[in-house]
């Protein structure tokens, strides 16, 4: 008997203009499904800077934007439920930065979001190093390259 795959409920908000760049929603639903361990409904949101900034400051007390807000909410049992934030322009510069395009940085960060949802940290070494693991194994499910092994960034390193 197999067991089935978990189902998703998606949907995708802009909030930051000129989107026209980012891939289509039929492969932003694909990464984060493929992260998936449980059924979830979930919000992925993309942002600028200036509401990027604003939850960072808010939810982390830290300022300036950052590349990915995961928000798990806990009123669904037995099911992830919450919201993945992008903000925009920072995956643009990281991407351009590390020499990746935007479809394979945002693929990265989708499935780094729903990993996140879903109870995974990277605050510790080991914890970083479980978690990136499983980001790798993901993505090379969906041919996305190791985003560790292009940005030269410790794989333990703990944020």
């Amino acid at each position: 008997m197999s067991k089935r795959r978990p189902r998703l409920s998606f949907s995708v908000q802009f909030a930051a203009a000129a989107a026209a760049d980012l891939p289509p929603k039929t492969l932003l639903r694909r990464w984060a499904a493929a992260a998936l361990a449980n059924d979830a409904a979930v919000t992925l949101r993309f942002v600028d800077s200036v509401e990027g900034s604003a939850l960072n400051r808010a939810y982390r007390r830290k300022s300036g934007p950052t590349n990915v807000l995961s928000f798990a909410y806990d009123d669904l049992p037995g099911m992830v439920h919450g919201d993945v934030v992008l903000c925009l322009p920072v995956l643009r510069q990281e991407a351009a930065e590390q020499g990746k395009t935007l479809a394979a940085h945002c693929a990265h960060l989708v499935v780094h979001g729903m990993l996140h949802l879903q109870g995974h940290d990277h605050r510790r070494a080991n914890e970083a190093a479980a978690m990136e693991a499983r980001e790798v194994a993901i993505l090379a499910a969906l041919g996305v390259a190791d985003p560790y092994a292009t940005s030269g960034k410790s794989r333990t390193r703990a944020a």
